[in-house]
């Protein structure tokens, strides 16, 4: 009699950090060629679609590769979306134009939006609440290398061998996982679960009018977002959103009477599922303001080489992985209500310290609070996507943790556009007021060190503290989501944090 083959847990696990690295790392290294590659293929013009596209197809399919995980198994969705990436990166690197470039990108965040969620689904599989906590963790450190090593690694394969291969190198790295997920994850075959009728869940009929609905109603909200950062407010934006609202209702009213819905309503009966992802999107929302408008100041205000901007975010990074052991052991003694808290009111000091800091406080200061920072977000990304997972039962599981993935996208495509129009309506306000050019791309110059160093000296100081009051806005309004994050925390019912060990024994 053989034995029956079991799942190789270390290797599944550095097969899920890798995909985790490889999804994150694409967001970033695609910024460091997008000079090159516009120059290349000649469409500045449409050159935010590179980004937004990739955004736009993930977000818009990750609630769906959830259901299809608890449904059909993780490994067939998960090679899936792997499938789908390694053949929108290919043909990334084959692209002769931009708008070539731009359909093969939707194709990769077609794929990415299967590998992040299923992997940290797998990864609910694999440990138990305590392990999970400290695996979620150093999970994410994959994000914080990946926006250190992005950046340096696209400059070199820009410099080298030609921008084509930042696309290519996914190709050989995504065949390689596939293996790893085919060869040494082992799935038990799908129980066929039934309700309290007897129904056997397995053998309904897919949702798909609420599939489709969902991925229209997700696509009117992010792209109403983009094109308000774009363009500001206008009929476009206004239909996109009356077309989000309309799409929404109908979503529920076709979920209520769908036989196996893609995501069940019932979840949001709980109220430790509804606060931890509110809160995960809040949290994603600050993060974007962290790390986009920090490196702004010290370029523009401080004057400072762009390396520097990169730097000073290093320890958010590392600390990141601190802040997620720490709440993997505050989780075991204590009540997610304590240890979301304890992590949000880190990163409210963090975020009042940028937002009280005074303009000519030296760069060393923003090590301090980007460790702060670091701690306290580790910690609430941590214990947000344990609590999403636990608090449902383990056919529920894939969904739980899609939705969770799709909160936290949710909350960086809105809160962007939000500090995009923050940012530009301040400055504009200042500069008007001021006088003190007519130049409209003047801040844009201020903020590259290559081009600030041409402005004259006497419109320096003054640009500077134009610039220091929009970031101040900014900064104001990420600490806003915080403290709306904290008031959410404390509804949170202690009997909620008693949450469900829904994981398989390896």
């Amino acid at each position: 009699m053989t034995q029956q083959r079991q799942t190789n847990v270390k290797l599944v696990t550095v097969a899920v950090f890798v995909a985790t690295f490889m999804t994150a790392v694409e967001g970033t290294i695609v910024t460091t060629a997008m000079p090159t590659i516009v120059g290349s293929l000649h469409g500045i013009e449409i050159m935010n679609w590179v980004f937004s596209i990739y955004l736009l197809t993930n977000a818009m399919l990750t609630p769906i590769y959830g259901k299809l995980a608890d449904r059909i198994g993780r490994k067939p969705i998960f090679i899936l979306g792997t499938m789908l990436f390694i053949v929108g990166s290919a043909l990334c690197g084959f692209s002769d134009s931009m708008m070539t470039l731009i359909i093969a990108r939707a194709i990769q965040g077609m794929g990415a939006g299967a590998m992040m969620p299923v992997a940290l689904t797998i990864i609910g599989d694999l440990y138990t609440m305590e392990k999970r906590a400290r695996v979620l963790g150093l999970n994410s450190t994959a994000w914080g290398i990946a926006s250190v090593v992005g950046p340096l690694a696209g400059g070199v394969i820009v410099d080298t061998v030609g921008w084509h291969w930042i696309f290519f190198i996914n190709v050989p790295i995504g065949l390689v996982l596939i293996w790893l997920i085919q060869r040494y994850l082992v799935e038990p075959k799908r129980q066929q679960t039934t309700n309290d009728l007897g129904e056997k869940a397995a053998s309904k009929p897919m949702d798909i009018a609420g599939s489709l609905l969902l991925m229209l109603t997700l696509l009117a909200l992010l792209l109403a977002f983009q094109l308000l950062g774009d363009q500001g407010f206008d009929l476009t934006v206004a239909l996109l959103l009356v077309g989000f609202i309309v799409g929404l209702i109908g979503f529920v009213f076709v979920e209520k009477r769908a036989a196996d819905p893609v995501i069940t309503l019932t979840l949001f009966e709980s109220r430790l599922f509804v606060v931890v992802n509110l809160v995960a999107a809040l949290a994603s929302g600050f993060l974007m303001a962290v790390d986009v408008y920090i490196p702004m100041w010290m370029q523009g205000v401080l004057g400072l080489p762009a390396g520097i901007g990169g730097l000073v975010l290093a320890p958010l990074s590392v600390l990141w992985m601190v802040g997620s052991f720490l709440a993997g052991r505050w989780m075991v003694s204590h009540s997610i209500k304590f240890v979301l808290f304890l992590g949000l009111l880190l990163t409210f000091v963090g975020g009042a310290s940028l937002f009280l800091i005074p303009m000519s406080a030296s760069w060393l200061w923003f090590f301090v609070i980007s460790t702060i920072l670091g701690i306290g977000l580790g910690a609430v990304t941590v214990t947000c996507t344990v609590s999403s997972q636990s608090s449902v039962d383990h056919d529920q599981l894939g969904v739980a943790t899609s939705f969770n993935t799709l909160a936290r996208t949710i909350g960086q495509t809105i809160m962007v556009s939000v500090f995009g129009i923050l940012m530009n309506g301040i400055t504009k306000a200042r500069l008007t007021q001021a006088k003190l050019t007519s130049d409209p791309d003047i801040m844009n110059k201020l903020v590259n060190p290559q081009t600030a160093k041409n402005l004259p000296e006497e419109q320096l100081a003054p640009l500077r503290k134009i610039l220091f009051a929009g970031l101040h806005g900014v900064f104001g309004g990420a600490l806003v989501l915080i403290v709306i994050a904290l008031i959410l925390t404390v509804i949170i019912r202690e009997k909620s944090g008693t949450i469900k060990q829904n994981t398989t024994s390896h």
